[in-house]
């Protein structure tokens, strides 16, 4: 059986949600912390990550096989028993990425390398090329793996999944993850 969407936040709801922070998905030694820009409106209102509708994390991250089913944002917890977790590089939740700083993004570039040295997960993955090279200083890479690490831990840079990327289709995106994810079963 399949449970209810939660409900939708209000206007309200999102207007409130403005600046607010959502707590990380992280437990010591994951296979794969997942790092998204920043929390969007919806995942401040709601505090899940990937909240808003339209976002393709969700569907991409089944799509690949990470998941054995597509999991709504409300179930989000169930990732960390799949040896998965969310992070964000910038914490405060906005309408669009592109409302944070340059400096925001590398000062919260520099707040992950300290979690992924504490938590030591096997991969990081961060879902956005411009917010990776602003946030690590890297102008020229490329989605895909990234020959630095951070300690042991390898460095992966998958396209944003958000709705506003037209670049990559649902089916582009899960192509991407499922690279990821073969990487990790082989290692």
């Amino acid at each position: 059986m399949v449970s209810a969407s939660p409900a939708r936040p209000s206007p309200a709801d999102l207007a409130a949600a403005q600046d607010k922070t959502i707590p990380d998905l992280i437990a010591p030694g994951l296979r794969v912390l997942f790092c998204g820009i920043n929390p969007g409106l919806w995942s401040g209102a709601t505090g899940q990550h990937f909240a808003r509708p339209g976002n393709r994390f969700w569907p991409a991250l089944h799509r690949s096989g990470f998941t054995p089913r597509l999991m709504r944002p409300d179930e989000q917890r169930e990732l960390l028993e799949l040896g998965l977790g969310i992070t964000n590089v910038a914490p405060r939740t906005t309408a669009k990425a592109d409302e944070l700083t340059a400096d925001e993004l590398r000062a919260g570039g520099r707040a992950l390398v300290e979690r992924v040295e504490r938590y030591q997960p096997r991969v990081l993955a961060v879902l956005g090329i411009g917010a990776y090279r602003t946030a690590f200083g890297r102008r020229k890479a490329a989605v895909g793996p990234q020959s630095e690490r951070i300690g042991e831990t390898a460095l992966w840079v998958l396209p944003n999944p958000s709705g506003l990327n037209a670049h990559y289709t649902v089916d582009a995106l899960a192509a991407e993850f499922r690279a990821l994810r073969e990487t990790v079963e082989t290692d």
